[in-house]
């Protein structure tokens, strides 16, 4: 029997109205950056959320955490939907909901010493420590995420950027939460610094035994951390279903394409890879395509794509694919 999800999002959409204010009225516009996404995230789970820029990965993160209001869905954490909660009790549940930032640096305050920032979660819910505990737990996490607990007096300016993004994991994971939103964490790092990045949120997840929304645009990433992955376009899901799976054998052709394009290590297997390009460029939000968004770009698409969305169905007992057309890759 499966446990019961720590979180479960159910048709969240998240809207967002850039019509332009004139003196005599504006042509409506809304952005429907996150269209209608359902998931469940188990207890210890890592779920990865993968898809180009502009396709609802981020905004889906903060939504979940109520960083950015939902236009209508519900999101439930252990029975509990939080869009009911007032701001003092959703105050109160970021103590187990965290997320951890893209740009290590400007996440964080360059006026406080490295102490201070992974303090400030232990002041907000656990004010009653004296400083000489607060500042023992500081030097432990400091410890557990690879930086000397003798730089506790130095500014962020002072480290790498891989250094910097371990002290914003240390402020995420002080208080040991339940779930960290990892919000493209490596993106902004040199390709030996994300591996290492990547194997110490595994590591304290092991440790923690917290769950993870991992969300980045980096295939071979997500698959080496991830549980579970979702690929999105245009703030719709497209496919979801378990690592193994959703890499070795994709039914959707946006997810096929998405798999062609990890490199891989070998230079003459990678000359050889058929690669599945796609045509055109993202469409715009502004005004997504009738039907499948990505019929525009997709090679199988026909006259029922441009008519009817597809709904999100089971293509096995952990693999649900959004399709008219779905299937394995033509060769």
């Amino acid at each position: 029997m499966s446990p019961a999800p720590l979180l479960s999002v159910q048709d969240l959409k998240v809207h967002f109205d850039v019509t332009r204010k004139r003196l005599f009225g504006g042509t409506p516009a809304i952005v429907k950056a996150v269209d209608g996404v359902t998931f469940d995230l188990k207890p210890g789970e890592t779920l990865g959320l993968v898809g180009e820029s502009g396709c609802g990965k981020s905004t889906l993160g903060r939504a979940v955490l109520r960083l950015l209001p939902a236009t209508a869905g519900r999101v439930v954490w252990l029975g509990e939907d939080l869009h009911s909660l007032d701001h003092a009790e959703m105050q109160q549940k970021r103590r187990d909901m965290q997320i951890i930032f893209q740009d290590p640096l400007a996440s964080l305050n360059p006026r406080m010493t490295v102490g201070q920032i992974i303090a400030e979660p232990l002041s907000v819910f656990n004010p009653d420590l004296s400083g000489t505990e607060v500042k023992n737990r500081v030097r432990q996490m400091m410890a557990k995420v690879g930086l000397l607990p003798n730089q506790i007096n130095r500014y962020p300016h002072e480290f790498s950027g891989g250094q910097a993004q371990r002290i914003g994991i240390a402020r995420a994971m002080i208080n040991n939460p339940r779930m960290i939103v990892c919000d493209e964490p490596v993106s902004a790092l040199d390709v030996s610094i994300q591996a290492q990045i990547v194997n110490l949120l595994m590591d304290l997840q092991h440790e923690m035994g917290m769950s993870l929304i991992f969300i980045s645009h980096n295939l071979s990433v997500v698959r080496h951390i991830s549980h579970r992955v979702m690929v999105l376009y245009l703030g719709k899901v497209m496919e979801i279903a378990d690592r193994d799976s959703i890499y070795a054998n994709p039914l959707h052709p946006y997810t096929q394409a998405l798999n062609s394009a990890v490199p891989i290590p070998d230079p003459d297997l990678e000359r050889q890879k058929d690669r599945i390009v796609l045509k055109g460029d993202l469409p715009s939000p502004l005004n997504p395509p009738s039907g499948c968004p990505f019929r525009t770009r997709c090679p199988r698409a026909t006259e029922i794509c441009a008519q009817i969305m597809p709904d999100l169905l089971p293509a096995g007992p952990t693999h649900h694919v959004a399709c008219h057309h779905a299937g394995p890759r033509e060769r």
